[in-house]
């Protein structure tokens, strides 16, 4: 059973909205949570919910699935590298949302095409195996 590491966790939070140039309390509005609360699951105090991520993730414009690995709850094995090519995509300031978005659907057709869908727990011949016929150029 995977232990929450809501130190990390807070960290990551606290980076992330400096990033944003967001107070702890403009942050907390935007997401929906108190400030006091917000506060203490940044200092590792409190285990938030995977509801109370994805609305911060949302303030923030970054993956919920990158918060919910940095708090345990999904497993950072799996799917780490479509995670954090998705976390990079989103939290990029000098592209508009139209074009993160435009990239993740790219992301996700090549992904798919390569027999790789998205939340997918067994891959085909697993990490590293690639199909000559679509690496030859």
């Amino acid at each position: 059973m995977a232990s929450l590491n809501v130190g990390n966790l807070g960290d990551y939070l606290r980076e992330q909205r400096r990033n944003a140039k967001l107070s702890l309390r403009q942050l907390a509005d935007a997401a929906g949570v108190s400030n006091p609360y917000l506060s203490q699951i940044e200092r590792g105090l409190r285990k938030p919910s995977a509801e109370v991520l994805q609305q911060v993730a949302k303030a923030l414009r970054i993956s919920a699935e990158t918060l919910y690995v940095r708090a345990g709850i999904l497993d950072a094995e799996r799917d780490r590298d479509e995670v954090e090519t998705r976390a990079v995509i989103l939290a990029d300031p000098t592209l508009t949302e139209a074009q993160k978005q435009a990239l993740l659907q790219i992301y996700e057709s090549f992904r798919k095409e390569n027999g790789f869908e998205s939340g997918q727990e067994s891959r085909p011949g697993d990490e590293g195996d690639a199909d000559p016929q679509q690496t030859a150029g």
